[in-house]
């Protein structure tokens, strides 16, 4: 496995490691914040509705900006292959008339010993 392929796999793992930690966070904020809140019942619910809006937004650009990054990572790792597939089939196609001459090279020196016979 080359150091690309695992970077690209662990990218993902840190991904969700991210988010999950973001969620988590924001959860415990949200909980502290209704334990030493000192404010009525309507306002704190009217509090924890717009913190949960801004927590909602604000974890909407994140997934975004990781799926943005997912996709970069997929299309490195799609071109990098694309590049190595490229590369083996010049390398086929070489060897393929390397051996052609070779055969060629052994019919001429055939055709000559007949002919010399």
């Amino acid at each position: 496995m080359t150091n690309e392929d695992f970077n690209s796999r662990n990218s993902g793992s840190n991904v969700v490691g991210i988010l999950a930690g973001l969620l988590i966070g924001g959860l415990a904020g949200a909980i502290t914040m209704l334990l030493m809140a000192p404010r009525s019942g309507e306002d704190t619910r009217s509090q924890i509705q717009e913190k949960g809006i801004e927590l909602r937004d604000r974890t909407v650009g994140i997934v975004e900006d990781a799926m943005a990054q997912v996709r970069l990572d997929r299309n490195k790792f799609t071109m990098s292959g694309r590049r190595k597939a490229k590369e083996l089939l010049h390398q086929g196609q070489e060897l393929m008339v390397e051996q052609l001459d070779r055969v060629s090279e052994a019919a001429q020196a055939g055709k000559k010993a007949i002919q010399s016979s």
